[in-house]
């Protein structure tokens, strides 16, 4: 299941590493099957003290992970992905639009983030990375297990889904007219967030409602992608919370 083309034909991937299977065995029905090495089992009996494990040597584990450093236990786990009307219900107030976003470190970060900020979704859309891909799911450090997560191919059709919903969609743009700080975040809003090298595409950047500038301060050009997701999703929890 190394190969994106394989991982979705079957509808299943691999979570690797102990916080990623404990994260899988949290959802009902996730986990098909669970390999572990004695050691590992040993070293996590909390974990494994009520499900069936299947006992594989260093080398047998090796060759499910794609890890510098295995950490002994690898679950199969089937496709989490929900449809995007369901992932944006309507008492949704906060999701996170990744369009195009290509580096598996980046989206796992973003996933990590929103679920860190509170949010209610994150939706990959375009020709963005995997969601499944061993390093995204790795980068989540099980936060793909505990918030919803759509994948749509067509990204305006994601800007538009959430906007008959009923959320604000803010696109971070360096050029955009709004400083972040001066935005009104404070009701449902859904960030749009464009590729690492080329940002978003101005036809998808004009659908937004608001074009949104993070304020740099210092000489910096810009910030990393997840970096600024980080901010702007922060900026927004903070926001609601206030208000609520």
């Amino acid at each position: 299941m190394s190969r994106r083309s394989v991982r979705t034909e079957r509808r299943l991937f691999l979570a690797d590493g102990p916080k990623a299977v404990e994260g899988a065995l949290s959802v009902a029905g996730c986990v098909v099957e669970v390999f572990a090495t004695p050691l590992a089992v040993e070293q996590h009996a909390d974990l494994f003290a009520t499900v069936p494990v299947t006992l594989v040597d260093d080398r047998a584990l090796a060759s499910l992970s794609d890890s510098v450093s295995p950490a002994g236990v690898v679950a199969v786990c089937r496709h989490l992905d929900a449809p995007l009307e369901h992932v944006l219900r309507a008492s949704a107030r906060l999701v996170a639009i990744c369009a195009d976003v290509r580096d598996p470190g980046n989206a796992g970060t973003v996933i990590r983030t929103a679920d860190a900020a509170g949010a209610d979704a994150v939706v990959l859309a375009g020709q963005s990375v995997d969601a499944y891909n061993p390093k995204t799911v790795r980068a989540t450090v099980g936060s793909l297990f505990h918030l919803p997560v759509a994948v749509e191919p067509d990204p305006v059709a994601a800007v538009r889904a959430a906007q008959a919903r009923g959320l604000t969609v803010l696109a971070a743009d360096g050029a955009g007219e709004v400083d972040l700080f001066d935005a009104d975040l404070g009701g449902p809003t859904a960030w749009l967030f464009g590729n690492e090298a080329w940002g978003l595409p101005e036809e998808l950047a004009a659908l937004a409602d608001h074009r949104v500038a993070i304020p740099i301060h210092g000489r910096a050009e810009s910030l990393n992608l997840s970096t600024a997701a980080a901010v702007c999703l922060y900026a927004s929890a903070r926001a609601q919370r206030s208000r609520t």
